[in-house]
């Protein structure tokens, strides 16, 4: 197999969500071979580069995958299957990419907000934003707002993604904005937010920088920051 078949091969499989070889796949008959985490490594040693296995294998399948996302023909469970499958791949390929000189993108702390312990949405993004340069600082759910805010200004992070699936802890999104603005913190990092109930409307009214409808949108954008 050669370098660019490899790198198709991983970009396959990162579309049918298979992380290791014991898992089947969205099309039959591939349970048994080598999947991404397999591929990956066998890319590694054939001397391709991290940098280019990541634009080529697992950016541009993630934009596929968001395109059959946004026309129904994935469900969520199909993107997260795919998702975990680039975090895996960026967990192997991580001290490679220091190696090569490779800089991160920024710091990118995300939380679930306090009284919400919804993570679906939220783990998405947190793997994408790997698979974009991004060093994620994930604070996990249920996270009072006084640890965000900690935790900003601790890694001085100068982005900051906040989640809630609940309209009674959306509010909360509000507080952790007002509290950056009192610890002088808020002109320094962008905040985006994002959950079912959350809307550009929303993101406005509590001050926030963005509203994100999915982790694809959140990519988007980051993309315009840069």
């Amino acid at each position: 197999m050669n370098q660019t078949e490899l790198l198709e091969k991983i970009a396959f499989n990162v579309i049918q969500g298979r992380m290791v070889q014991d898992d089947e796949g969205l099309d039959e008959g591939l349970e048994g071979q080598p999947a991404v985490t397999e591929l990956v490594a066998q890319a590694l040693d054939a001397g391709i580069s991290p940098k280019k296995i990541v634009t080529e294998s697992l950016t541009k399948p993630m934009e596929e995958v968001g395109k059959k996302f946004e026309t129904g023909e994935f469900m969520i469970p199909d993107m997260l299957a795919s998702a975990e499958c680039v975090g895996a791949a960026m967990d192997l390929l991580k001290s490679e990419l220091l190696k090569e000189g490779v800089k991160s993108k920024g710091i990118f702390v995300i939380a679930t907000v306090a009284g919400d312990l919804h993570d679906i949405g939220k783990n998405i993004v947190s793997i994408l934003l790997k698979g974009e340069g991004y060093e994620v600082i994930d604070l996990k759910t249920d996270v009072p707002t006084d640890k965000i805010v900690e935790a900003v200004k601790e890694h001085n992070a100068p982005f900051l993604g906040l989640s809630a699936l609940l309209t009674t802890t959306m509010e909360t999104m509000k507080d952790v904005v007002d509290k950056l603005q009192v610890e002088g913190l808020r002109e320094k990092v962008k905040v985006l937010i994002g959950g079912a109930p959350t809307s550009s409307d929303f993101a406005r009214q509590i001050g926030a920088d963005a509203h994100c409808a999915d982790a694809f949108q959140a990519i988007e954008v980051l993309r315009r920051y840069a």
